[in-house]
């Protein structure tokens, strides 16, 4: 089996891995319908290393070990995700991460969009010396290969500098440290850039600006994660208007069309089934899937056949920390939304309103599952409970063939929507 290359514009899929032993399922699912597209088995945030205490090392190990026992033989990524520092380079670049997704929302400013003229301007003069760019874009005009044409105002061009310029020269100086880091390795390199995390969605002045500058300036980039329109909350279907989503889709995968072409990611990706032919489509295949939690609540759910007082506290115990774990994601449960489980006699009653996904609620029209976000938001408090971790590893080690099976099943549906659009 070979170690984690570059995947380049071959269409890919993340299958994250809080746990440790979800990759012989993901490989069960490549086989049955991963034909054409790349996976990517060792990926995980610095974030989420952080709430589960692992390492890159133990990542990456967990990830090799189970491709090399399911029998993987292919190409496979490695993806170092949501880094913010040159010392999460360093950590993840040593472990034999090759995929790099720069995460430089903290330099964002959200507010942008909502600033007046007069406010606009000033916030702009603040960070002039900074920026050197403006000149570059005003008042330019592009014409899509999709035929759209792409005017850059001047209010486009001073917004898109006060929201992202700072975010894009922290990406750059990330950039240039991956590339030297990797150049003590001598082993090849890749780099995602992720602006999806910022509650406004990405406009295309916005888009075209970032990926020409990261372009212009040398970064290595293979992908891009915008934001999206309408709600790509975790554990759940896409919430949105799926027309307007497709039209704006377009136009997004027509600026990385022109200027790569590199490759549109969907971060919170996982159980976006009634996006994905839209977005192998209109990419024509260059596309990148993450997903991450997705995998830990088919982990319950093998609780929850087979140890029914164990979900049953490890739901009470999601419901009590939900408030505090569910701050850095993008979420509308409530607990209010879901009854606790005392008043839920039925074990299977109890599985389907924690963990059911598939609904009779048309995709994109409002279905929420709170128990599902509730319980996928917590993991790091689980995962990091002594008795709790023991007890949740005992009955997924008692139970693999059962935790691949479901895994394999719940991947397949997300590969096979994938391929319909390609």
């Amino acid at each position: 089996m070979t170690q984690p290359v570059p995947l380049g514009l071959t269409p890919s899929f993340g299958f994250g891995d809080r746990i440790g032993l979800a990759t012989p399922g993901h490989v069960l699912a490549m086989k049955r319908a991963g034909k054409g597209i790349a996976p990517i088995f060792a990926q995980q945030s610095i974030r989420e290393m952080t709430r589960t205490g692992r390492t890159p090392q133990q990542v990456m190990e967990d990830a090799m070990k189970g491709a090399r026992h399911a029998g993987w033989e292919g190409p496979q990524g490695a993806d170092a995700d949501h880094l913010k520092t040159p010392i999460d380079v360093d950590r993840t670049a040593e472990a034999g991460f090759c995929f790099f997704t720069i995460d430089p929302s903290d330099k964002v400013d959200p507010q942008a969009d909502s600033y007046p003229p007069d406010v606009l301007a000033a916030r702009f003069k603040e960070i002039s010396g900074e920026i050197d760019w403006i000149g570059r874009y005003k008042g330019k005009t592009i014409r899509l290969p999709n035929g759209t044409r792409l005017e850059l105002t001047e209010r486009d061009c001073l917004r898109a500098a006060v929201k992202y310029g700072r975010a894009i020269n922290l990406a750059m100086g990330m950039a240039s440290h991956i590339a030297a880091a990797m150049r003590r390795t001598g082993r090849g390199f890749e780099i995602e850039l992720s602006v999806d995390e910022t509650p406004q969605p990405t406009t295309l002045a916005e888009h075209y600006i970032i990926a020409e500058q990261c372009i212009s300036r040398g970064m290595k980039l293979v992908s891009l994660a915008p934001r999206f329109i309408g709600d790509f909350e975790k554990g759940v279907d896409y919430k949105g208007d799926l027309k307007a989503f497709e039209a704006s889709l377009a136009d997004h995968a027509a600026i990385a069309q022109h200027l790569g072409p590199y490759k549109l990611s969907l971060h919170s990706g996982s159980d976006k089934l009634s996006t994905y032919a839209l977005v192998a489509k209109h990419t024509r295949g260059r596309f990148h899937v993450k997903t991450a939690g997705t995998s830990y609540l088919e982990a319950l759910r093998v609780v929850a056949r087979h140890d029914h007082g164990l979900f049953r506290r490890l739901v009470e115990f999601a419901r009590a920390r939900y408030d505090h774990d569910k701050a850095t994601y993008h979420v509308s449960a409530t607990l209010d939304g879901v009854p606790a489980p005392a008043n839920v006699r039925d074990h299977h009653a109890l599985e389907k309103l924690y963990l059911e996904q598939w609904s009779d609620v048309p995709a994109g029209r409002g279905f929420t599952a709170p128990g599902r976000q509730i319980m996928h938001c917590t993991f790091g408090s689980v995962l990091t409970n002594p008795t709790l971790r023991t007890e949740l590893m005992d009955v997924l080690e008692q139970h693999r063939t059962t935790y691949d099976q479901f895994l394999a099943e719940h991947f397949e549906h997300h590969l096979r929507a994938l391929q319909a659009g390609m």
